[in-house]
């Protein structure tokens, strides 16, 4: 794969080809939600598992976190965040909010970084 690195306000980027960008972002894509049944319902758990994992998955991301470090600063492993949100497995509500405690606390520190800049 070619890619060209430039520096752009400070800021170092990377060009790749157009193909390759589709296919990584392809890879990024949120796990679906569960189809509903002929008659309009669906598998309460399923779209539960879905729910939490897409909310987890764009939150994480907002927060500019990996799986890595969200997992650490969570104190869980790495693939508990995985298992979590590839919308499969259920989640402890323990092992929720200790997610969301850690995306929350990094969030607030992203915000007050922004808020000190404009100061």
């Amino acid at each position: 794969m070619n890619t060209i690195m430039i520096t752009r306000h400070g800021k170092e980027y990377a060009l790749v080809p157009l193909p390759e960008y589709r296919r990584l972002v392809g890879a990024a894509k949120l796990p679906p939600v569960p189809p509903l049944d002929a008659d309009g319902t669906g598998n309460a758990l399923d779209f539960a598992r879905a729910s939490i994992a897409r909310t987890l998955i764009q939150k994480r991301r907002a927060a500019g976190l990996s799986q890595q470090r969200l997992a650490e600063l969570a104190g869980v492993r790495q693939e508990t965040v995985s298992r979590i949100e590839s919308g499969k497995h259920t989640a402890t509500v323990r092992i929720i909010d200790k997610l969301d405690r850690a995306i929350r606390r990094v969030s607030a520190k992203v915000k007050e970084k922004r808020r000190s800049a404009y100061v």
